[in-house]
């Protein structure tokens, strides 16, 4: 059943790759189960049932990953998207958490509609195929930095912006070591390297301090949705404050997911000859469809997640590893104290060794190209250094379309391209 469904032959892998996929995906974002609720109860949101809302909603979200689309992404609340909800609309704006919940709720049902009318499926089949390439390396570095900033290898320096952590740290040597641990693994063709290099360095950190043990029953209940189930402020929809916050959240989301999905995708040989990430319109309603629900359990935007490159390392292609990922969050709901232990420490040797797999696709760029090249640069330094997939998409683009119009190649350009860059441009300006 599982190989008719997922085509495991066709796509050269098998269950057992995909399962394990799966967990490694999992256990490099489970720290998303502690961390979204910590960020949301600031605003007062119930702690509890944020986690239960957490875990619900990527659930749902992977797995129509996993049965529409069939392809090997997770998805969750996001990060930068839940800080933007609490600490700029709620704490900064002065409004409450169901207003920004009603933002969110909103920014669904419009992807929803824009997936429905292929409108972000052609914004997707748009970005050229050498900026994929970049977008993919762009993640690499990325994804590498938020885990030498999680395991606290990478510091931050006001002199300098970033300067290097303590290295006598235990959770930094812990995360070397891991870092090292898991490339011998890597070298040696070990199966499942990236999974066991976690495991081994969450046993390692239980006795400097660094893993903490649960403390009490490790199976109970989910908390409670109740206290944030279906809290919206309706009489808000029209304001010009939800305007721009509704503004926000579409653009940040949009480019984030439109990014990981090619930049995975790129690095798994998964592009067809025109560069299009397969069933694109189903993993756009994936995240379409987690937001709409996870509005209404009560969490911040639904998006993918650059995690999933992962399990795309460990050998996942096919649905089957996002199918793995959400049955694990659906446990997660009863063993939250057990999956809530690992910490950033321990995921960071994934994360920095996944980063490195992500540049590969950078030896597809023309580097002699220079109306090509220059924008891919552009594209993969600017990710890491704003801290945001968007912007990196943003500013690859748009030089693309200027080099390009100003040397006179306007045949390599498409009127989507120049339709994006006048939006980028008054984004800006307003």
């Amino acid at each position: 059943m599982l190989e008719k469904f997922f085509k495991l032959k066709e796509n050269k892998t098998t269950a057992k790759t995909e399962i394990l996929a799966g967990i490694t995906t999992f256990m490099t974002m489970a720290y998303i189960l502690a961390v979204n609720p910590d960020i949301l109860s600031a605003t007062g949101m119930d702690k509890n049932a944020v986690f239960t809302a957490t875990a619900l909603s990527a659930f749902v979200a992977t797995l129509v990953m996993a049965l529409v689309a069939r392809l090997p992404f997770a998805l969750a609340p996001g990060m930068g998207l839940n800080a933007f909800f609490a600490f700029t609309v709620v704490l900064g704006m002065g409004h409450s958490w169901q207003f920004a919940l009603t933002a969110v709720f909103l920014e669904g049902i419009i992807f929803i509609l824009l997936t429905a009318f292929n409108i972000r499926e052609l914004i997707v089949n748009a970005i050229p195929l050498p900026l994929k390439h970049a977008v993919s390396a762009g993640i690499g570095l990325f994804i590498a930095f938020i885990g030498l900033q999680n395991a606290g290898v990478i510091i931050n320096n006001d002199a300098v912006l970033v300067g290097l952590g303590d290295m006598s740290s235990p959770a930094v040597l812990i995360a070397l070591g891991g870092v090292i641990l898991t490339g011998v693994l890597l070298a040696l063709k070990v199966k499942g390297a990236l999974l066991i290099g976690i495991f081994i360095a969450t046993v390692a950190g239980i006795p400097f301090g660094v893993t903490n043990m649960p403390a009490g029953n490790l199976v109970d209940a989910p908390p409670s949705l109740a206290p944030i189930f279906w809290k919206f402020e309706f009489s808000q929809i029209f304001t010009f404050d939800m305007l721009i916050v509704l503004f926000t959240f579409l653009f940040v989301d949009m480019f984030d997911t439109v990014g990981t999905l090619v930049g995975v995708s790129s690095k798994a040989g998964m592009l067809d000859k025109k560069g299009r990430v397969p069933r694109v319109k189903q993993a756009l309603f994936a995240d379409s469809i987690g937001t709409f629900f996870g509005a209404i359990v009560g969490t911040s935007t639904v998006t993918t997640y650059v995690e999933s490159a992962s399990g795309v390392a460990e050998g996942g292609k096919t649905g089957l590893t996002s199918l793995a990922t959400a049955a694990l969050f659906l446990i997660a709901l009863f063993f939250a104290p057990l999956f809530t232990m690992v910490p950033a420490a321990a995921t960071a040797p994934a994360l920095i060794l996944v980063g490195f797999f992500m540049m590969s696709p950078i030896l597809k760029i023309d580097f002699d190209n220079f109306t090509e090249s220059i924008p891919a640069f552009i594209t993969i330094i600017v990710m890491p250094l704003t801290y945001s997939i968007a912007e990196g998409i943003v500013f690859g683009m748009l030089s693309f379309v200027l080099l390009k119009v100003l040397t006179g190649k306007m045949k390599d350009v498409s009127i989507v391209m120049v339709v994006l860059a006048v939006l980028f441009i008054l984004k800006f300006f307003i």
